[in-house]
């Protein structure tokens, strides 16, 4: 077998006489002919000024840079964009978030393949960049290294540990009369101390844990807090690691298979992640050729036990959990009960069950459980299918103590309605609250709904209100609420005919999601069923209403996934 080339691509852009306006153009900006004959590796970076979760990317980005030259190769940085889900949430804003996870893997796809880059390490944070880069990294196949900025510390409030949860949650309180406007901006004031992606097992750090298990972040580099000493180490590395890889010709797709997928569902599972982790993983399979139903998620949920005890329907942070040993402890204890698949390849070049063979657990520590005593035997998620979700739904049980919620449905048309709903107290227990065209193509963008369900919550009516919808949930919301209902309303599902007062039926142990119609009703209604009109005709949003696909598929943009 030939030796890989470590400049298997730049030798094309960079090497021969015909290649000497390149060169120079790249003297320009301080590149040397020494520079231009080692492999040339892409850090891409998400860095923001918007937000917590990327802000301090920038610096992380130099010690990568660093790692890599020290190693023998160019590094070349580029940016890309990133939303917001905690600053745009509850505004048409928020739209744009999962649109954006479309055009980080498009802009990065576009950088790799125009630039000729040999290898790549990708820097994210807040939720959409981090499966947007993997997205990338699946379509270019390039020796890569994900490189995740990490959790955000806990606030303090009041002599506990407080995240953005708790802020979203103060909100429902403080228009119930539960709290005063000034006990919800001491909390305001204090619930995010500093740099880094929200602090809970919410979607960001569901998703980088659980690609730490799928093998595309380095075991135990995820991990490190944003903030933490160690993290510019951990970038130093990363830099050094994708060198490695680069010489042994290891690249994505060789990571990034079934088995390895099914590693990091389990991992989701046994953690109590986000539902939007079922998007995310549909969308990487997508992008890898790898084949993914979303009823494998309910398969590996089922028998995956939740072990870590993680808000939002635990207790601890994910400082907490990685103080107890990180996602590696988590691992390799799914690992020795034969529920993970442990020969699958890491970004370290070595097995995963070689990876976890070095957790080391905190004596003492009770934020992960065995595997024989486990919070839950059973995963945090669950699949929901029925006549109100022919393609499934998804709900998240960690923490979820109800099986089974039948009351009259109460209809919005989009989620500032049944805010306001909520607001003014006219929510009553039993109801099942039912928020339709806000999935892929009908917001367009599927806006996550935190400050709806946070108001749920903090207006005490989290154990007596189920809340449905085609659109979807932050990895901080708990409770009875069903997201991801396809097909979405304007895409001609049956959610989008549901009335006031129809009687709807969750069940979680006949994963049954329902409306107590009959089925010449249901087909009445919706051959009667017109959509409303887009809320966008121009623009990035019309064009990904036209082109995203189902959720059940993981609402990529394909050519042919406008059906």
């Amino acid at each position: 077998m030939p030796e890989f080339d470590p400049r298997h691509r730049s030798r094309a852009l960079l090497d021969g006489i015909t290649r000497a306006p390149a060169r120079s153009m790249l003297k320009a900006i301080g590149f040397r002919d020494e520079d231009l004959q080692r492999p040339i590796v892409a850090v891409a970076n998400t860095w923001i000024e918007t937000m917590p979760c990327n802000y301090h990317l920038r610096r992380l980005a130099e010690k990568v840079k660093e790692g890599i030259r020290a190693a023998g190769g160019t590094p070349m940085e580029f940016n890309t964009i990133a939303i917001s889900d905690g600053v745009t949430m509850g505004t048409e804003g928020m739209k744009t978030s999962l649109i954006s996870r479309e055009l980080v893997a498009d802009s990065i796809e576009l950088v790799l393949r125009g630039h000729l880059f040999d290898a790549v390490v990708a820097l994210c944070g807040c939720d959409k960049t981090i499966p947007g880069c993997a997205m990338a990294l699946a379509r270019v196949d390039l020796p890569s290294v994900l490189l995740y900025g990490g959790s955000i510390a806990p606030g303090h409030y009041r002599g506990r540990d407080v995240s953005i949860q708790d802020v979203f949650e103060a909100v429902g309180a403080c228009a119930a009369g539960r709290m005063t406007a000034e006990e919800l901006k001491a909390l305001e004031d204090v619930a995010c101390p500093g740099a880094g992606a929200c602090g809970g097992q919410f979607t960001a750090n569901t998703m980088a844990t659980s690609l730490e298990v799928l093998g595309l972040i380095p075991m135990g580099f995820g991990s490190v807090p944003a903030l933490d000493p160690r993290k510019e180490d951990v970038a130093f590395r990363t830099g050094q690691l994708v060198m490695e890889l680069l010489r042994r010709g290891i690249t994505a797709r060789q990571i990034i298979t079934r088995p390895a997928i099914e590693n990091a569902i389990a991992a989701v599972a046994a953690t109590g992640g986000s539902t939007n982790a079922v998007l995310h993983y549909l969308a990487l399979a997508h992008e890898a050729g790898v084949p993914l139903e979303i009823d494998d998620f309910d398969r590996i949920s089922s028998r995956t036990p939740l072990i870590a005890d993680m808000k939002p329907g635990g207790r601890y942070m994910a400082v907490d959990l990685y103080r107890a040993g990180g996602i590696a402890l988590v691992a390799r204890r799914l690992l020795e009960a034969g529920l993970l698949h442990g020969d699958c390849l890491t970004a370290t070049g070595r097995t995963l069950a070689e990876e976890v063979a070095e957790a080391q657990e905190r004596p003492g520590q009770d934020v992960v459980r065995t595997v024989t005593e486990p919070l839950k035997p059973t995963g945090g998620l669950v699949i929901l299918k029925g006549n109100l979700a022919p393609e499934g739904a998804v709900l998240k049980v960690a923490g979820q103590k109800r099986r089974r919620h039948r009351g009259p449905a109460r209809v919005f048309e989009r989620e500032e309605d049944a805010m306001a709903a909520i607001q003014r107290g006219s929510i009553r227990p039993g109801d099942v609250v039912v928020i339709r065209n806000e999935g892929p193509a009908g917001g367009p963008g599927m806006r996550e709904m935190l400050g709806v369900t946070g108001a749920i919550v903090g207006a005490g009516l989290a154990d007596e209100v189920a809340l449905i919808t085609d659109g979807r949930f932050s990895g901080a919301t708990h409770g009875m609420m069903v997201g991801h209902v396809a097909p979405e309303a304007v895409r001609g599902g049956p959610i989008g005919v549901v009335r006031d007062g129809d009687t709807i039926v969750i069940d979680v142990d006949k994963r049954l999601l329902a409306v107590e119609l009959p089925d010449e009703e249901l087909a009445a209604r919706a051959a009667a069923y017109r959509p409303p009109e887009p809320a966008y005709r121009t623009g990035v949003m019309a064009k990904y209403a036209r082109l995203v696909s189902s959720a059940a598929r993981g609402a990529v943009t394909t050519a042919d996934s406008g059906t």
